[in-house]
């Protein structure tokens, strides 16, 4: 059985879609909703409490949604690369999208927001200013 050139060629094509849609690629992190936290978890957490705690999760935040926009740039540089040069290197992207992670840290963020404004926390401002100055 002989296959011709152009049908070898489009093959090609074709596996090269398949693979551009199938690969896990990082998501950025401005993509990621929050996913939701009860705040009745930090119901017992007085103000300085919250503040500490949202101080650690917003810290815990940008680290992760650093090294998951780190991700997202090299697939997208990876997936790139792959569909011009060698396609088949597109069934063996790595990646290492932490999506859960980070959806979770901006669920927690948000309840213990919740929180400190059921509390009446000057805490609300102080992050906000920090979150904007960072």
């Amino acid at each position: 059985m002989i296959i011709s050139l152009g049908r070898v060629a489009r093959l090609f094509v074709v596996a090269a879609v398949i693979a551009s849609t199938t690969t896990a690629c990082a998501t950025s992190p401005d993509k990621i909703s929050a996913s939701y936290v009860s705040p009745l978890q930090y119901q017992g957490y007085d103000c300085d409490q919250i503040r500490a705690e949202m101080m650690r999760v917003n810290s815990r935040v940008r680290e992760v949604a650093a090294e998951q926009r780190k991700s997202a740039k090299n697939d997208a540089i990876a997936v790139g690369v792959g569909l011009v040069l060698f396609w088949p290197a597109l069934f063996f992207l790595a990646t290492s999208d932490q999506k859960e992670e980070l959806a979770r840290l901006k669920g927690e963020y948000d309840a213990l927001d919740q929180s400190a404004i059921q509390k009446k926390c000057p805490v609300v401002q102080e992050m906000d200013a920090a979150k904007k100055a960072g």
